[in-house]
């Protein structure tokens, strides 16, 4: 197939939007329904909150820490079985754990299993909607990571309605069937060849403008598995030497530091919204009511925001929507302990839920700001590689918090903080690289300003270049002089 010279914005492409908006729903939405469970699991259990939030921990660690593997097996294999291995291996997880006797069951089973499914399938999908977007991405994106909210929406009060007829084992059950549907995302995922994407070192080689001298070192770079050659006629792994040198970018670098405390802060809420809300006197239905309701809004804020940032007037400071959107959710996180009542906390779910429909919707659009869409599925596997410590660390950090003050207060001024730092650190970074650009504008104008154009009919004379060409002279002089000597 011949490689397109961009993005089509459209055709097949919203059909991959839908795709990515299934594997969104079951994925992102079913991790956050495993919340619902958090109660059931504590009262089956008999166990503290620390050690039953390491569940829900090691889901979303397992899912963001092999976030690479899912972009690996994507580049080099094929963005559709990685989907399809993805969704068999976490429906396995599910439906393992409808049979679980302990915590350390769950642990692997729920945990382990059914993240590494969802990490095969989510970095990919994404990756894939910004291979056949461009003008359009930021809506793309929009529509696409909108279905974790709507997915919240419906399943929140279905799973606590299916523990109520079920118990949580028959509704594990469901849920592993139900996530089976990622095959059918991973069927819908066409792979597309762009002349951008042939700048990898496998590309490079078949250039002729490539100079013979860089194709020896590329070839030389390029490291295959001897078992791959032998499974295959052709090479189906090649380790491109370019494939991760956005690591070194500044721009990547502070991005990727304000990833971590922004992973910190908004996890534990999604943990532990319900069981406060419970802990404050809010019937079941009602907690669950809650999620549900910062799931719809989550919608409006993954379409909205992304419809906004693609806007010409909006389209240069998607960074700072980004952190506008963090910060926000930070100051959310801040006001809840003082939030005790069922008519305090819709507004609560209304605007946290609408914020952080926005900054998730930004994440891939802001990384393909800074690395380019040919690394994009490597850099958003990196950055959700960046999320598995802090998923893995705050929701027992907060659970141990709450053991040991006996309140949520010290857990959600943590995480609100912590989103706020990572808001106001991004921020600084961006000033101070408009300062840098500024300042280099500035240095190249007054270099400018001193070569003054002199036009006398049809000749001109440039005096800089006379100036020039006198200097050498002199310098010749004097250089011939000194050899006499």
């Amino acid at each position: 197939m011949a490689p397109r010279s961009g993005p089509p914005d459209g055709g097949w492409g919203w059909m991959i939007v839908a795709g990515c908006f299934l594997v969104t729903i079951c994925t992102r939405a079913v991790t956050r329904c495993i919340s619902i469970f958090f109660v059931e699991f504590q009262a089956y259990f008999g166990q503290d909150y620390a050690r039953t939030a390491w569940i829900h921990s090691i889901v979303d660690c397992a899912t963001m820490l092999c976030a690479p593997l899912g972009s690996l097996i994507s580049n080099h294999v094929s963005c559709q079985v990685g989907i399809m291995l993805g969704g068999l291996l976490a429906s396995t997880g599910l439906i393992l754990s409808s049979f679980a006797a302990s915590l350390e069951h769950l642990y692997l089973s729920l945990g382990v299993l059914t993240g590494l499914g969802f990490a095969l399938c989510y970095s990919p999908a994404i990756a894939m909607v910004g291979k056949y977007f461009n003008k359009r991405k930021a809506l793309a994106y929009g529509i696409a990571m909108s279905g974790s909210g709507i997915g919240t929406f419906i399943l929140a009060p279905v799973v606590q309605l299916l523990i109520e007829q079920f118990s949580w084992r028959g509704a594990l059950l469901i849920l592993g069937g139900f996530v089976l549907n990622l095959c059918v995302c991973g069927a819908l995922m066409r792979p597309i060849a762009l002349k951008e994407d042939r700048k990898t070192a496998p590309g490079l080689l078949e250039q002729e403008y490539v100079p013979e001298a860089q194709k020896q070192d590329l070839k030389r770079m390029s490291i295959c598995s001897p078992l791959i050659k032998a499974w295959s006629h052709e090479c189906l792994c090649y380790c491109s030497w370019k494939e991760y040198d956005f690591l070194l970018m500044p721009g990547f670098m502070v991005l990727a530091v304000s990833v971590l405390f922004m992973a910190y802060g908004c996890s534990p809420l999604f943990v532990y919204l319900v069981p406060y809300a419970l802990s404050v006197g809010v019937s079941h239905h009602q907690a669950a009511f809650l999620m549900s309701i910062l799931g719809v809004v989550d919608i409006i804020g993954n379409i909205t925001f992304g419809w906004l940032t693609d806007r010409r007037c909006l389209k240069k400071h998607r960074h700072f929507c980004y952190l506008f959107a963090v910060g926000m959710d930070g100051l959310c996180c801040l006001f809840l302990p003082v939030l005790q009542t069922f008519p305090l906390l819709v507004p609560f779910s209304f605007t946290f839920g609408y914020f952080d429909g926005a900054y998730v919707t930004l994440i891939p659009v802001v990384t393909a700001d800074v690395v380019g869409t040919s690394s994009l599925s490597s850099a958003l596997g990196v950055v959700y590689f960046l999320h598995a410590i802090p998923y893995l660390v705050s929701p027992p950090v907060a659970g141990w918090l709450v053991d040991t003050t006996g309140s949520y207060t010290a857990s959600f001024l943590l995480c609100g903080f912590s989103m706020i730092f990572s808001s106001t650190l991004l921020c600084f970074a961006r000033l101070a690289k408009k300062i840098k650009r500024t300042h280099l504008r500035s240095l190249t104008n007054d270099t400018h300003s001193k070569h003054h154009i002199w036009t006398n009919g049809a000749i001109a004379y440039s005096v800089t270049g006379e100036l020039d060409q006198k200097d050498a002279e002199l310098l010749s002089v004097d250089t011939s002089s000194y050899s006499n000597r």
